[in-house]
């Protein structure tokens, strides 16, 4: 199958993409937990709820390929486990691959694999490691026809927040997408910056490639709402979002939201009716 069969099943018609992620329990931090304690459970209320793909980790993935049917999400595959998401750094970190990644990724019906490009304060063995992982991927998506997902990550130090927090410095941002693109990524995954009239700088920077911004921590229904709707305006190809979903009181509903502000055009005041139930 080429890239592009695999892409086409990733984007929409009209080139856009919402992809919850629901990989975060492959992380060992018990508080990414939260919302994905029974993940058949959860997994299926998102199906349900037809994002175009859901994200998820090796263990996790058949229970998303067994639900019967035609129309569920794709798949986009997790290949990367790290520990650098607590508040507390441990003595030594890794970025490490799975065993032949895009092999599982192929073995699991995958529309596409996702790696980090993690940039952490003091921390250049291991930005060193997620480069060397990026390079490894790409001969393998190369030869096997997979789109290839890399998200081009600044991080706060951890001891601020604790771990996964967004550095929205543009000018921290653009050079790592720049260097994600220049690597060979066919869509990047991207922190949101810290104005979000900013973001298509971030856009121009991926030379062409669909920029999925991610979520980051939750954030009121209002404030998320009217940050995406401002992003797919500065030209997002879509988001990749996780808490903000699987850690809402109504994952389903805010699913929804989200796919009509990607897919419909739809105004924040209209997402938020969708989310109320309206």
């Amino acid at each position: 199958m080429s890239k592009w069969a695999r892409m086409n099943r990733l984007f929409a018609t009209d080139g856009k993409c919402f992809d919850v992620a629901m990989d975060h329990g492959f992380f060992n931090e018990r508080s990414f937990l939260t919302g994905i304690e029974d993940m058949e459970r959860a997994i299926g209320v998102i199906v349900k709820a037809n994002p175009d793909a859901v994200q998820l980790s090796p263990g996790q993935a058949p229970l998303l390929q067994k639900i019967p049917g035609k129309s569920k999400p794709a798949l986009v595959l997790r290949t990367d486990i790290a520990n650098v998401y607590g508040r507390t750094l441990p003595r030594h970190l890794f970025s490490q691959l799975t065993p032949n990644p895009v092999e599982q990724a192929l073995g699991l019906d995958a529309a596409c694999v996702v790696v980090n490009l993690l940039e952490l304060p003091d921390q250049p063995e291991l930005y060193h490691q997620c480069v060397d992982n990026v390079c490894q991927l790409k001969t393998a998506c190369d030869r096997y026809g997979m789109p290839l997902m890399v998200e081009p990550l600044v991080m706060q130090a951890n001891s601020t927040n604790g771990g996964y927090m967004v550095d929205g410095d543009i000018d921290k941002i653009l050079p790592l997408v720049r260097q994600a693109a220049e690597l060979g990524a066919d869509i990047i995954k991207a922190d949101p910056c810290d104005h979000v009239d900013d973001y298509h700088l971030v856009v121009e920077a991926a030379g062409g490639r669909p920029v999925l911004p991610r979520g980051g921590g939750r954030a009121s229904d209002e404030e998320i709402l009217t940050r995406t709707y401002g992003l797919l305006q500065q030209g997002a190809s879509g988001i990749v979002y996780g808490r903000n979903v699987i850690q809402h009181p109504h994952p389903a509903r805010m699913t929804q939201a989200f796919m009509a502000l990607i897919h419909d055009g739809a105004n924040v005041s209209k997402a938020l009716g969708i989310l109320q139930g309206e």
